[in-house]
């Protein structure tokens, strides 16, 4: 089992997610351990506030370094793991996250994941924690709970007993290296389109070729720089 900790400061933000559907139900099945830790917790003033200007002038406001490491220092201490976790900070500088990325961060037993806002964070705590920088794209959102949860998201899927079986992702799209064939469902005949023949016959070794035929396809179409 996977324990994934999300260092943010909106911590109800992200429960309101991880509360519901699959992720909610692997949570309380104890498929997955995931932690809300509110960075404000750890401001050291009345007012909790964890940000301040940037030096060298310009837009925005910066959050400070000590509230973010006394949060994932409190975090670690508190926990009995006997190994360290996984620090990831969610950044449109860092590595932009693919399948691949997800299934090695899915064989962590632990991640921290940071949540920025504002204008970013002080540099100097990425650098004393030795954050891994992972982007979900090559665009800005207002924070990074969006893109912590798509992460979690991603890594909770995969692990053991949250989806039926393997073949429930391993025959997503990315998974081998390229997209997934089209999907049907009833009715058998909709404003005219009617499902492709091949997956009614009930021949599976036909649907199979059917489908593997569709998924180059589909790629080729749609992400041909993935055959590239």
């Amino acid at each position: 089992m996977i324990r994934i900790d999300i260092a943010t400061l909106f911590p109800e933000m992200c429960e309101n997610y991880l509360s519901a559907s699959i992720i909610g139900r692997a949570r309380k099945a104890g498929f997955i351990e995931i932690n809300c830790r509110d960075i404000r917790d750890f401001s050291g003033n009345k007012h909790r506030s964890v940000d301040d200007k940037p030096y060298g002038g310009g837009t925005g406001m910066v959050m400070q370094a000590e509230p973010i490491y006394s949060c994932v220092q409190d975090i670690v201490n508190n926990c009995k793991e006997p190994y360290p976790p996984r620090l990831i900070y969610m950044s449109p500088q860092g590595k932009t996250l693919t399948q691949e990325a997800v299934k090695r961060l899915a064989a962590e037993k632990w991640l921290v994941i940071l949540c920025g806002h504002y204008e970013g964070v002080d540099n100097r705590v990425l650098e004393e924690l030795s954050f891994e920088e992972i982007s979900i794209g090559d665009y800005v959102v207002t924070g990074g709970e969006l893109p912590a949860l798509i992460l979690t998201d991603a890594v909770t899927r995969l692990q053991e007993g949250v989806l039926p079986d393997s073949s429930a992702f391993i025959n997503d799209s990315h998974w081998a290296g390229e997209l997934e064939h089209p999907l049907y469902t009833r009715p058998e005949v909709w404003r005219g389109r009617a499902v492709p023949e091949t997956l009614l016959s009930g021949h599976h070794a036909n649907i199979e070729k059917w489908r593997k035929a569709e998924a180059a396809k589909v790629t080729s179409n749609k992400r041909p720089d993935l055959i590239r």
